[in-house]
C-alpha cells in the first residue's frame, strides 16, 4: 500500500488509501477441524474501491465472504467495518451497519415477483413495527409505498423493470442475479460484497454486469468481489488480493498482478499469463 493520500503503484487506480478503511481483516483464521480453510488473512478495502478476491477453486474466497457477512465464525483474528468489530456479530447485525451481500448460488424467494423479493432487502431500513403493521396504520401504507418505489427504482437501475410482476425464480438466470443485486441494494449498504456475480452469464450479460458494478461504485458504494471471469476483474478493479490454499499470495493493482511471476505461476500455471 502506498502513503496516505495517494493512489496505488502504477497510477491506474481509484482507490485512496484513507487513515480509516471501510473494512480492515487482521490475521484472520477459518479452520474445519484439521483443514486451514482461511489461513492468516489481512487486507483493507478502502471506500469507494472496487477490490477483486481471485484464486483457484477451494482457495478459500467463498469462506472469506461468510466470515466477513457474519454467516460463519471466525477462528481468530478481527474484522472491523468502519472501524467496528464484527467478527461476532450475527449477519443481521452486520447488515444493520451497512453491509450486504449476493450468494455464489442464486438464493431468492420462491413464489415471490422480483418486485417482492426487492422489497424484501429494505427490511433493514424499514420502521414500521409489529403494532403498527398489525393495525395498518396511515405510517405503515406510507413507508409501504416508499419501499414500493424505491425497490422499483433499483429494478429500472438493473433494467429489468418490466419483470417486477413476474415470478423472481422464473425469470432467465442473468436476470435472477440482477434481481439479486437490487435486493442487495435495497438495504442501501456501504459496502456491497459480490460472490462471482458473473457466473452462468454470457459475454453479453458479464459486460452489462461490469457497468453495473462500476456504476454502484459511482453511487458511492464500495465493492468487493470473488469473480472468475478475469477479464471482468481487470476491467473494473482498482485492486485485487490473490488467494492460494487459504492464504493471501498478493495484493495490488491489476497491471502489477498481471505481471506477477508467482500469482502466474501458481494460478494459472507456468506457460499462461492473466490477461485484460
Amino acid at each position: 500500500m502506498t502513503e496516505e493520500g495517494s493512489g496505488m503503484n502504477d497510477g491506474d487506480t481509484k482507490c485512496v488509501v484513507t487513515s480509516a478503511a471501510m473494512l480492515e481483516l487482521k490475521s484472520v483464521h477459518k479452520r474445519f477441524g484439521g483443514l486451514h480453510a482461511v489461513n492468516d488473512i489481512s487486507f483493507r478495502v478502502e471506500p469507494g474501491c472496487i477490490k477483486a478476491v481471485i484464486g483457484p477453486n477451494g482457495a478459500g474466497k467463498t469462506t472469506l465472504f461468510n466470515l466477513i457477512a457474519g454467516n460463519l465464525p471466525v477462528s481468530t483474528g478481527t474484522i472491523h467495518f468502519q472501524g467496528q468489530e464484527i467478527q461476532e456479530k450475527k449477519p443481521y447485525q452486520i447488515a444493520h451497519l451497512g453491509l450486504a451481500r449476493t450468494f455464489q448460488n442464486i438464493k431468492l424467494f420462491h413464489g415471490m415477483t422480483a418486485l417482492e423479493c426487492v422489497m424484501v432487502g429494505r427490511h433493514v431500513q424499514s420502521r414500521a413495527g409489529f403494532f403498527s403493521g398489525m393495525f395498518a396504520l396511515p405510517s405503515t401504507w406510507k413507508e409501504e409505498r416508499a419501499i414500493r418505489n424505491r425497490s422499483m427504482e433499483l429494478l429500472e437501475l438493473m433494467q429489468i423493470a418490466d419483470c417486477a410482476n413476474l415470478e423472481a425464480t422464473s425469470l432467465a438466470f442473468g436476470q435472477q442475479r440482477a434481481v439479486e443485486m437490487a435486493r442487495a441494494l435495497a438495504a442501501e449498504p456501504k459496502l456491497l460484497l459480490l460472490d462471482e456475480p458473473a457466473a452462468g452469464l454470457n459475454i453479453y450479460e458479464t459486460a452489462e454486469v461490469a457497468r453495473l458494478i462500476c456504476r454502484i461504485r459511482d453511487m458511492g458504494i464500495t465493492v468487493l468481489l470473488v469473480e472468475h471471469d478475469m477479464s471482468l476483474v481487470m476491467d473494473i478493479s482498482d485492486e485485487i488480493v490473490v488467494l492460494s490454499f487459504g492464504k493471501k499470495l498478493a495484493e495490488d493493482s491489476p497491471t502489477n498482478i498481471q505481471k506477477n511471476a508467482e500469482v502466474i505461476k501458481i494460478y494459472l500455471g507456468e506457460d499462461d499469463a492473466i490477461t485484460a
